[in-house]
C-alpha cells in the first residue's frame, strides 16, 4: 500500500536528518519549482501574483509565500506552520572524552524532550552546519555536514550488570547517554579529533574551523512497515512529515485568490524562544513586509490578517494498541484515520470551535476524514506553535497533526495513507478563496 506523498517523505526525512538540512531540503524543492528567495536584508520587490518568494533565517527557518490575485486587505493568508527540529543529542565543544584503552566518546547535551532508551545501540552519525573564518568577524561562512556512514554508537549496559533494567532504571543524561567514536590507537593528542574529522569531510583545513551546531542522528532510513506497508517508521516524523505536507500542498496548489503562506520555524521543541522560533517577531515582520509590498498599509495589514486563518501543524499522539487506558476515553484518535484536530480547555492549542469547524469542512471538501485529540484529564499535554502565534497576530486558527505512536522516540510511526490525507487537505486548504 504505497502512496507517492509517503514516498517522497521518506527521501525528505533520510535527507533530512536535522533542522539545518531540513531547511536546505526546503529550499531546494522551492528553488525548483520557481521560488525566488529573497534577502531579508534588502527591500522586497514589487510582488507578482501568482509568484513563489521565501526568506530564510537562521538556517534553520524558513517561510514561503506565493502572492495572491486579490488586494490583501480583502483575501488575507492562508498558513500553513509546522517546526524543522526534533528531539535529539547536540555535540558540546572540546567534546573529546578519552578513557580506558583510547576509546573515545563524546560530550554531549540533550537537545528537547527525547526518549532516552531509544537511542541506545543504534548506528548514529553527525549532521549539522560547521562555521568557518570569513571575510570579516561579522561575516563568516557556514558549511552543512552530513556525514551519512555510522560512526558513533551509545552501547547499553548488559542486563547481567543491571538484572533490574527491565523494572525501571533511570538514566543520566552526563553519563550513560555518550556515544563512543572509537579507539584512538596512535600517540596522538586526542583534543581536537573531532575538528579533524569534520575538517576531512568538508575538505578545508582545519584551523579555518571556528565553531560548529553538530548533533547525533540514526542512520537507519525511513521505511514502510506492516502486512501491507501501511505504517511508516522513521526518525523525526515529528514534526517533518507536516513541513513536508506543506511543502507539498503549497507546490500542488495554483494561485489563488488569498496570499498562501509556509512557515517553517526552528525551536519548537525546546520552546520557541529564539529569533526563528515562533515566540519571535518573524513571522509577522514576513508578513508585514507582504503587506507593505503589496501597496497596504498598516491599516490594510491589519484588515488582511482579520481575513487570514492558520494552521498549525505538529504531529498528534495515536491512540497506542497497548496504552488504551492513556487516551481520553471518547477522543482518541487512531493511526490512518486522518488528520488529527486538538482541543485543550486551558488553551494549550489555538483550537476552538469555530475554527475546528472551518478545518473539519476543509478536509470534508477535500474528501478526506478528520479525527479529534483531547487529553485524558489526568494526564498533562504538551503545547505546540497555535497558541504562541495567535497570541502574537490575532488570526483565527486551528491546531492538528497527523497521529503517531512513540512521538519524540528515535524512531517514531505513522500511518502511510495519513500523509496522503493531509497533503490533500493544505492543498484544498491554500485554494479557499
Amino acid at each position: 500500500m504505497k502512496y507517492a506523498t509517503v514516498t517522497d517523505l521518506m527521501e525528505m526525512l533520510d535527507r533530512s536528518p536535522v533542522n539545518f538540512l531540513a531547511t536546505q531540503y526546503v529550499t531546494e524543492r522551492l528553488l525548483a519549482a520557481g521560488f525566488t528567495e529573497l534577502d531579508s536584508a534588502l527591500p522586497y520587490p514589487q510582488l507578482e501574483a501568482g509568484q513563489g518568494y521565501f526568506v530564510r533565517k537562521n538556517g534553520s527557518a524558513l517561510f514561503a509565500f506565493r502572492k495572491g490575485r486579490a488586494p490583501l486587505a480583502e483575501a488575507g493568508f492562508r498558513l500553513v506552520t509546522a517546526h524543522s527540529d526534533s528531539p535529539c543529542f547536540r555535540i558540546k565543544p572540546a567534546p573529546e572524552m578519552k578513557g580506558e584503552g583510547g576509546c573515545i566518546r563524546l560530550n554531549t547535551e540533550l537537545y528537547g524532550g527525547a526518549i532516552l532508551y531509544t537511542w541506545f545501540d543504534r548506528p548514529l552519525s553527525l549532521a549539522g552546519r560547521v562555521i568557518l573564518r570569513g571575510e570579516h568577524a561579522l561575516r563568516p561562512q557556514t558549511r552543512l555536514l552530513h556525514i551519512k556512514r555510522p560512526l558513533l554508537v551509545i552501547p547499553h549496559l548488559a542486563i547481567h550488570f543491571n538484572r533490574g533494567v527491565n523494572e525501571g532504571n533511570p538514566l543520566s543524561k552526563q553519563n550513560d547517554m555518550l556515544p563512543v567514536l572509537g579507539f584512538l590507537k596512535e600517540e596522538l593528542e586526542h583534543n581536537g579529533l573531532l575538528l579533524r574529522i569534520v575538517a576531512e569531510e568538508l575538505g578545508v583545513d582545519q584551523q579555518e574551523i571556528l565553531d560548529f551546531d553538530l548533533y547525533l542522528y540514526d542512520t537507519t532510513p525511513a521505511c514502510l512497515v506492516g502486512w501491507h506497508e501501511e505504517f511508516i517508521q522513521s526518525g523525526r516524523l515529528d514534526d517533518l512529515s507536516m513541513v513536508h505536507a506543506g511543502l507539498t500542498a503549497l507546490l500542488q496548489a495554483e494561485g489563488a485568490e488569498a496570499t498562501q503562506v509556509l512557515g517553517v520555524f526552528d525551536n519548537e521543541e525546546t520552546g520557541s524562544g529564539t529569533k526563528q522560533g515562533a515566540h519571535s517577531p518573524v513571522l509577522r515582520h514576513v508578513l508585514e513586509r507582504v503587506a507593505l509590498s503589496d501597496g497596504s498599509d498598516r491599516e490594510g495589514f491589519y484588515r488582511a490578517l482579520e481575513q487570514s486563518f492558520l494552521v498549525s501543524a505538529d504531529n498528534a499522539h495515536g491512540l497506542h494498541p497497548n496504552y488504551v487506558s492513556k487516551q481520553d476515553p471518547t477522543n482518541h484518535p487512531l493511526l490512518g484515520g486522518g488528520p488529527v484536530i486538538k482541543y485543550n480547555a486551558n488553551q494549550k492549542y489555538a483550537t476552538d470551535a469555530e475554527s475546528a469547524a472551518v478545518f473539519a469542512e476543509v478536509c470534508r471538501e477535500a474528501g478526506v476524514p478528520c479525527q479529534y485529540f483531547v487529553n485524558h484529564s489526568d494526564v498533562a499535554g504538551g503545547s505546540t506553535l497555535g497558541n504562541i502565534l495567535t497570541a502574537q497576530l490575532p488570526l483565527r486558527g486551528v491546531d492538528m497533526g497527523n497521529a503517531i505512536w512513540a512521538m519524540h522516540s528515535v524512531r517514531e510511526t505513522g500511518a502511510a495513507i495519513d500523509q496522503d490525507y493531509t497533503t490533500r487537505a493544505f492543498t484544498t486548504f491554500y485554494q479557499l478563496p
